[in-house]
């Protein structure tokens, strides 16, 4: 029998002061334990929902992530990704710039307003964090080895921004996106999804989309010291990340998530306008020597389904899926 998908619904209950980030949620990642962690593109928590039955997640548990590692001022982070590796629970932010949206009060402002564009220090974040028996720890002993410590710790910062944006500045394609730099909701550069298998870490830009191509970036880190993560030479002549480029139907990446060693895309539009979201399936991509390129032609790359949505309302940001009975699975 083979395998098939098919979407489900969960409920989610959530104590009183989480009802400011409900309409927010923006990354999802599921542990072995059975704990859901959620967070949300405007605040600086983790949020964790336990299984209280089934199909149901509650008893909701808020980590600041500031109490792991160091941020600056109380800006938003703007959660993009979550994923679970190695004992870690892994967050990457936005790492885009925002323009100024136009409140309706004021005809004047709002022309001001829209030539306006801000950049959040917090959003340059792509960390990890010890998880101990559902408990998020700046520090733990290796469950399999106690010599080793397992310490929070997030790649490198810059004066604008961090060792990411840095290595991206003088690429072909994302360079100008860094330069200008181009907003998040203008097809700018935007990170909306993160899968994490051992040290490697694909990345899901919404945007840019380049001539209707989506992209992926591949990294691998190590621990320079204690809290700082740098970025190991993986591509072609040194550079510090691979680029994957998918056909996925002019849309960008949303969320990422693992079926084994196929990657699940969630992908919808970069812009802030509502429209198509579908899910797809990318095989192979854990064995690429080198950048890539995928399009619809051939068997690495298939379309698995569409999301319903209504327009003005539905906008997908996080996926996970796992298994809920024999060879058949949920997504959510």
């Amino acid at each position: 029998m083979s395998e098939s998908f098919l979407l489900g619904r969960l409920l989610l209950q959530f104590n009183s002061e989480a009802a400011d980030i409900i309409t927010d949620l923006s990354a999802v990642a599921l542990t072995p334990d059975g704990n859901l962690w959620l967070g949300s593109d405007e605040t600086i928590s983790i949020e964790r929902l336990s299984p209280v039955a089934p199909h149901v997640f509650g008893q909701h548990y808020r980590f600041a992530i500031a109490d792991f590692l160091e941020l600056s001022g109380e800006g938003e982070i703007d959660i993009e990704g979550i994923d679970f590796s190695n004992n870690y629970l892994w967050l990457v932010g936005s790492h885009s710039t925002k323009r100024k949206k136009a409140k309706g009060k004021s005809a004047d402002k709002d022309i001001e307003r829209l030539a306006q564009i801000e950049t959040d220090v917090n959003r340059y974040l792509l960390a990890r964090i010890p998880i101990k028996d559902g408990i998020l720890c700046e520090s733990i002993s290796h469950p399999e080895n106690p010599e080793i410590q397992l310490t929070a710790g997030c790649l490198q910062r810059t004066a604008t921004g961090n060792l990411l944006t840095e290595a991206l500045k003088n690429d072909s394609h994302l360079g100008l996106y860094l330069s200008v730099p181009i907003p998040s909701k203008e097809n700018g550069f935007d990170i909306e999804g993160l899968a994490v298998k051992g040290d490697r870490i694909f990345l899901g830009l919404r945007g840019p989309v380049l001539r209707g191509w989506a992209i992926i970036l591949e990294l691998e880190i190590t621990e320079a010291e204690p809290g700082v993560l740098r970025l190991k030479e993986i591509g072609e002549g040194g550079k510090s990340y691979k680029k994957h480029f998918v056909d996925l139907r002019g849309l960008g990446v949303r969320e990422l998530c693992w079926h084994g060693e196929d990657l699940i895309i969630l992908a919808g539009p970069t812009m802030t306008v509502s429209g198509e979201m579908t899910v797809f399936r990318l095989r192979g991509i854990l064995g690429r020597e080198g950048d890539s390129i995928t399009g619809q032609d051939g068997e690495d790359l298939e379309a698995l389904f569409d999301l319903p949505f209504k327009v003005g309302a539905d906008n997908a940001e996080g996926c996970r899926c796992f298994r809920i009975w024999a060879r058949r699975r949920h997504f959510w």
